[in-house]
């Protein structure tokens, strides 16, 4: 965030309200560096990590009104999914008597605590911040809109029949999986960073998010994911993956070992998007990819560009981004960011503007590319074609019907 602080010691004297996205993720990057310090009540850091707190909580309540779990809820929530008494939280918060008065919300977490959870229990900072609240209530949801018959069918739903008298019950089972209550599942209806050129079914899409969370918690992985890791290296690192017989099996397997989850899963009807970003209330970041259009040049795009939203954008569990690529970006910052990221990540306009791609369009020039860059022949391709706006060129090339296919052979469909 632009001129958020000066300085170690001046922090906190040039702060400002917050008012784009990109300020908002660099003050939460700020508030992580600030608490990770550990400072002391009444010092300029600890001044200064209260003042961005609030200023963070101002923008959140404008632009995220549904608004993502509070710290007791998150700390409630934790303690249930990993079967943790009030006696196994001493160690992070400092005594059973300060453990029972914060889950009475009789005392507020300090930035020591918050530090502790975080780096703990794997509690996300910007949960961890947020002060309690109302809860989400669950007359806002209507339950009848959700997709039932398809979830039944999908195996999603463990029911033989779904009425009136129990659709509640088997949604509350179905969204509590993941949430720390039911009513969370107002946070999956947000309408905020879905690109589509149709119009979308918002419960669907709720449904069929929960189902990437729920999928992804299930995946086992030893590695935490670290903040920062990804940039442009790791992304080329993941794209040379692409140049394997199995790369897109490789790159799941890669992006696991780094603590980031992605999860293959039919999209719904009426929801018509081809991959999504977001955070378990975890804290892992994970993936969601339909594999709408089962082409090689497709996968690849759809996972670069999920992967710069997870890096540039997706930094709470209030941040989801739905995509159907098909969609150009038109005024959308973030998505506009994330599509030429992702290409520059796949083909670096620098060798690009230099190539026989550019001009000749030939299956010779699209080989030649790929074996410099150490990618598939397909990612070349599909450039090609976006490049000319032409979609009937290099047909052959893009690898059509082949990455389901993949995907089938190694078990992960």
């Amino acid at each position: 965030m632009q001129n958020t602080t000066s300085g170690n010691s001046e922090r906190g004297t040039h702060m400002k309200v917050i008012k784009t996205d990109a300020e908002y993720q660099s003050a939460l990057e700020e508030i992580e560096k600030l608490i990770s310090l550990d400072p002391m009540p009444g010092t300029t850091e600890a001044d200064a990590a209260e003042l961005l707190t609030t200023l963070v909580q101002a923008y959140e309540a404008k632009h995220f009104p549904i608004g993502i779990p509070d710290a007791l809820t998150a700390i409630r929530f934790r303690m249930e999914q990993q079967n943790l008494s009030q006696n196994d939280l001493v160690p992070y918060l400092g005594s059973r008597s300060r453990a029972s008065e914060i889950l009475a919300g009789k005392r507020p977490l300090s930035l020591s605590m918050i530090r502790a959870l975080h780096y703990g229990l794997g509690i996300p900072a910007a949960v961890l911040l947020q002060k309690p609240s109302a809860s989400p209530k669950e007359e806002d949801i209507d339950w009848n809109k959700f997709p039932i018959k398809e979830m039944i069918k999908r195996g999603w739903i463990q029911a033989t029949s779904v009425g009136q008298d129990n659709i509640r019950e088997v949604l509350r089972d179905f969204f509590g999986q993941i949430m720390p209550s039911p009513a969370m599942a107002n946070v999956y209806l947000k309408k905020d960073h879905v690109r589509s050129h149709q119009p979308v079914d918002y419960y669907a899409l709720a449904a069929w998010s929960t189902r990437i969370l729920i999928r992804a918690n299930a995946l086992q992985s030893q590695a935490r994911y670290q903040p920062g890791i990804i940039n442009q290296d790791f992304l080329r690192k993941v794209a040379k993956l692409s140049g394997t017989e199995d790369g897109p099996s490789l790159a799941l397997h890669f992006l696991l070992g780094h603590g980031i989850a992605v999860v293959i899963e039919e999209h719904l009807p009426k929801t018509y998007i081809d991959g999504a970003a977001m955070m378990a209330p975890s804290g892992q970041p994970v993936i969601g990819l339909t594999l709408r259009r089962d082409r090689i040049d497709n996968f690849w795009f759809v996972l670069m560009h999920e992967l710069v939203h997870i890096w540039r954008h997706v930094h709470s569990p209030s941040s989801l981004f739905f995509d159907d690529l098909d969609e150009e970006p038109n005024t959308d910052r973030q998505e506009k960011e994330a599509d030429e990221l992702a290409r520059e990540a796949l083909i670096p306009r620098s060798v690009w503007d230099r190539s026989h791609a550019r001009v000749l369009r030939s299956p010779d020039a699209a080989k030649l590319l790929a074996d410099e860059l150490t990618i598939h022949p397909a990612i070349v391709a599909g450039r090609m074609r976006w490049e000319a706006k032409n979609y009937k060129i290099l047909n052959q090339m893009i690898g059509l019907g082949q990455v389901k296919r993949l995907f089938l052979e190694k078990s992960i469909l």
